[in-house]
């Protein structure tokens, strides 16, 4: 289901995940025309659940969706399926255009796009992404407890990613593949927690009666595994704000790139906030939902500010008459 998109709203909000539609409730709630405008392709579109949520435990991504765009239109917002492929300013207001054509005007933006993963071209990865090719143990860590677990070597998360899920399993082993080897320092820590590291690239992970059994590496080496952990470079979905001026930012870590924003989701450009994954390349989808609320609060805010300053001018106005 699609609403019909207006030639106008207070708020933009482009990107319909937890962000964005906890962004357009506040928005809604606060009495705004809002239009949140989804292409449809979540993050965690491959995960059968949403984990870590208080209260929401185990709740289908899809289910959690509906149910966010549900209360979106209680309120008077809009959903809208589409895909914004540009943004200008013209004036004091955003012309946003969907790449089917369509555009509306607005004069707040809220973005709240996503990002992608981006996996190393190892054979067999991708299409095993979400199952038992992971990367988040606070969101699969529980479901892949005590099983065998491989961590890909891959940018620098790595390590880090291999003593995390010593949480959840006694055997975990580290491949380096193109990693740099670990520091002293490194694999002192790996050893201290019985992570054996494996040298050697990754020609293609191992699938019998679909499922992961191990990881193969160049020299034909298979190493048994039923779950590998694989950090990915997170990039965010912004093409669409190139015409504002608005580029997604190198992460410090090296993790990938993001939208800057402030604690309160505003950015460097006038009127444009963004909230989740974005501009926070770590958040799950309470973190994400927490900032589109707080977003859409001051978004509200920034207008009643404006809309204050217009009424005071008309009334000095007419003071002078």
């Amino acid at each position: 289901m699609t609403d019909q998109l207006n030639s106008s709203y207070d708020v933009v909000v482009v990107g319909g995940g937890a962000a964005g539609l906890n962004g357009g409730l506040m928005l809604a709630r606060a009495r705004r025309s809002v239009a949140v405008i989804d292409a449809g392709s979540p993050r965690n579109a491959p995960a059968h659940a949403v984990h870590g949520l208080f209260a929401r435990e185990g709740v289908a991504p899809s289910e959690l969706v509906a149910r966010g765009r549900e209360e979106v239109r209680q309120y008077g917002g809009v959903v809208v399926s589409g895909e914004v492929s540009g943004i200008v300013r013209e004036g004091e207001e955003f012309v946003v255009t969907l790449a089917d054509g369509q555009s509306t005007r607005a004069r707040r933006l809220l973005v709240t796009t996503g990002l992608v993963d981006e996996l190393p071209p190892i054979p067999g990865l991708r299409e095993r992404w979400g199952n038992d090719v992971i990367h988040c143990p606070y969101c699969h860590g529980w479901e892949v407890r005590d099983q065998p677990i491989g961590v890909l070597g891959l940018g620098p998360m790595g390590i880090h990613l291999a003593l995390l899920f010593r949480q959840w399993t006694p055997d975990v082993v580290y491949f380096a593949h193109t990693n740099t080897p670990p520091t002293e320092e490194e694999a002192e820590q790996l050893a201290a927690r019985g992570i054996r590291v494996v040298d050697g690239e990754i020609a293609a992970v191992e699938v019998s009666a679909d499922r992961l059994t191990g990881v193969r590496l160049a020299d034909g080496t298979v190493v048994a595994r039923g779950v590998l952990a694989a950090p990915t470079r997170m990039v965010a979905r912004a093409g669409f704000l190139a015409d504002l001026g608005l580029v997604p930012t190198q992460h410090p870590t090296g993790a990938g790139e993001y939208i800057p924003a402030d604690p309160m989701g505003r950015t460097e450009i006038p009127g444009v906030w963004a909230a989740g994954n974005v501009s926070d390349l770590s958040a799950q989808v309470g973190a994400a939902a927490a900032a589109g609320a707080m977003a859409g609060a001051q978004i509200n805010a920034d207008l009643v500010a404006e809309e204050t300053r217009q009424a005071v001018e008309v009334q000095r106005a007419l003071a002078r008459v």
